[in-house]
Protein backbone atom coordinates (compact mmCIF):
# COMPACT_ATOMS: atom_id res chain seq x y z
CA UNK A 1 0.00 0.00 0.00
CA UNK A 2 3.27 2.77 0.67
CA UNK A 3 3.59 2.72 -3.09
CA UNK A 4 0.05 3.78 -3.61
CA UNK A 5 0.05 6.10 -1.39
CA UNK A 6 2.85 8.24 -2.48
CA UNK A 7 1.80 11.69 -4.22
CA UNK A 8 0.10 14.49 -3.72
CA UNK A 9 -3.80 13.85 -3.50
CA UNK A 10 -6.98 16.27 -3.28
CA UNK A 11 -9.40 16.53 -0.56
CA UNK A 12 -12.88 15.45 -1.72
CA UNK A 13 -15.04 15.11 1.08
CA UNK A 14 -15.15 15.01 5.19
CA UNK A 15 -17.85 13.14 6.37
CA UNK A 16 -18.48 12.28 10.11
CA UNK A 17 -20.85 9.38 10.80
CA UNK A 18 -22.35 9.12 14.31
CA UNK A 19 -21.64 5.72 15.94
CA UNK A 20 -24.46 5.19 17.84
CA UNK A 21 -27.02 6.82 15.18
CA UNK A 22 -24.91 6.24 12.06
CA UNK A 23 -26.10 9.53 11.12
CA UNK A 24 -23.64 11.01 8.07
CA UNK A 25 -22.80 14.52 7.48
CA UNK A 26 -20.46 16.15 5.78
CA UNK A 27 -18.28 18.39 8.65
CA UNK A 28 -16.02 20.59 5.73
CA UNK A 29 -18.98 21.23 3.71
CA UNK A 30 -19.85 20.02 0.29
CA UNK A 31 -16.67 21.47 -1.15
CA UNK A 32 -13.56 21.28 1.17
CA UNK A 33 -10.38 22.28 -0.16
CA UNK A 34 -7.20 20.59 0.90
CA UNK A 35 -4.12 18.32 -0.11
CA UNK A 36 -1.86 15.67 1.31
CA UNK A 37 1.19 14.69 0.34
CA UNK A 38 3.30 11.62 1.01
CA UNK A 39 6.58 11.59 0.38
CA UNK A 40 8.82 8.45 -0.65
CA UNK A 41 11.27 9.59 1.81
CA UNK A 42 8.10 8.88 4.39
CA UNK A 43 7.52 12.05 5.33
CA UNK A 44 3.89 13.28 4.88
CA UNK A 45 2.09 16.98 4.83
CA UNK A 46 -1.82 17.52 4.93
CA UNK A 47 -3.74 21.45 4.61
CA UNK A 48 -7.28 21.05 5.13
CA UNK A 49 -9.70 24.28 4.29
CA UNK A 50 -13.87 24.14 5.22
CA UNK A 51 -16.01 25.10 2.71
CA UNK A 52 -17.16 28.76 3.03
CA UNK A 53 -14.35 30.41 5.33
CA UNK A 54 -15.07 34.30 5.22
CA UNK A 55 -11.84 36.46 4.15
CA UNK A 56 -11.26 39.19 7.30
CA UNK A 57 -12.69 42.68 6.66
CA UNK A 58 -8.47 43.95 6.44
CA UNK A 59 -5.50 42.69 6.02
CA UNK A 60 -5.13 41.70 9.76
CA UNK A 61 -8.01 39.75 11.55
CA UNK A 62 -9.52 40.56 14.50
CA UNK A 63 -9.25 38.33 17.09
CA UNK A 64 -12.47 36.71 16.36
CA UNK A 65 -12.27 36.45 12.47
CA UNK A 66 -8.70 34.96 13.83
CA UNK A 67 -10.44 32.55 15.80
CA UNK A 68 -13.29 31.59 13.20
CA UNK A 69 -10.21 30.92 10.35
CA UNK A 70 -8.67 28.63 12.72
CA UNK A 71 -11.40 26.62 13.34
CA UNK A 72 -12.09 25.98 9.25
CA UNK A 73 -8.47 24.83 8.94
CA UNK A 74 -6.67 22.20 9.69
CA UNK A 75 -2.80 21.67 8.85
CA UNK A 76 0.05 18.98 10.25
CA UNK A 77 3.34 17.42 8.74
CA UNK A 78 5.43 14.42 9.90
CA UNK A 79 6.51 11.31 8.95
CA UNK A 80 4.16 8.21 8.16
CA UNK A 81 4.31 4.88 8.45
CA UNK A 82 2.13 2.07 7.03
CA UNK A 83 0.99 -1.24 8.21
CA UNK A 84 -1.07 -3.07 5.97
CA UNK A 85 -4.55 -0.78 6.23
CA UNK A 86 -3.05 1.50 8.38
CA UNK A 87 -1.06 4.59 8.35
CA UNK A 88 0.11 6.27 11.14
CA UNK A 89 1.13 10.08 10.72
CA UNK A 90 3.82 10.72 13.43
CA UNK A 91 3.00 14.43 14.11
CA UNK A 92 6.36 16.72 14.35
CA UNK A 93 4.21 20.11 13.58
CA UNK A 94 0.70 21.15 13.60
CA UNK A 95 -1.74 23.98 13.59
CA UNK A 96 -2.68 22.84 16.71
CA UNK A 97 -0.19 21.79 19.25
CA UNK A 98 -1.92 19.35 21.20
CA UNK A 99 -1.56 17.20 17.85
CA UNK A 100 2.17 18.01 17.47
CA UNK A 101 3.89 14.92 18.95
CA UNK A 102 1.07 12.56 18.46
CA UNK A 103 0.14 9.54 16.04
CA UNK A 104 -2.45 10.12 14.00
CA UNK A 105 -3.97 6.52 12.98
CA UNK A 106 -5.77 6.31 9.94
CA UNK A 107 -7.59 3.09 7.95
CA UNK A 108 -6.99 3.05 4.69
CA UNK A 109 -9.47 1.89 1.59
CA UNK A 110 -8.64 2.45 -2.03
CA UNK A 111 -11.26 3.31 -5.02
CA UNK A 112 -9.64 3.63 -7.97
CA UNK A 113 -7.82 7.36 -7.94
CA UNK A 114 -9.58 7.84 -4.48
CA UNK A 115 -8.31 6.77 -1.29
CA UNK A 116 -10.40 6.97 1.77
CA UNK A 117 -8.58 7.37 4.95
CA UNK A 118 -10.66 6.91 8.54
CA UNK A 119 -10.10 7.66 11.88
CA UNK A 120 -11.13 4.90 14.71
CA UNK A 121 -14.28 5.83 16.10
CA UNK A 122 -13.55 8.40 18.66
CA UNK A 123 -15.30 11.29 20.56
CA UNK A 124 -15.65 14.29 17.64
CA UNK A 125 -13.09 17.03 18.64
CA UNK A 126 -16.37 19.49 17.85
CA UNK A 127 -19.21 17.74 19.95
CA UNK A 128 -18.03 15.15 21.64
CA UNK A 129 -20.10 12.81 19.72
CA UNK A 130 -18.51 8.81 19.00
CA UNK A 131 -17.96 9.18 15.53
CA UNK A 132 -15.90 8.05 12.47
CA UNK A 133 -14.50 10.79 10.42
CA UNK A 134 -13.32 10.31 6.93
CA UNK A 135 -12.01 12.00 4.26
CA UNK A 136 -11.50 11.11 1.04
CA UNK A 137 -8.73 12.07 -1.49
CA UNK A 138 -8.28 11.84 -5.38
CA UNK A 139 -4.90 11.52 -6.26
CA UNK A 140 -3.57 14.10 -8.55
CA UNK A 141 -1.94 13.17 -11.49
Amino acid sequence: MNERLIGTWRLLAVVAEDVATGEKRDIWGADPQGYINYGPDGRMIVINARQGRKKPAGLAPTPEEAAELFQGVLAYAGTYTVNGDEVTHHVDISWNEAWTGTDQVRLARFDGDRVHLSTRPNPDPVDGRMSVRTMTWEKLS
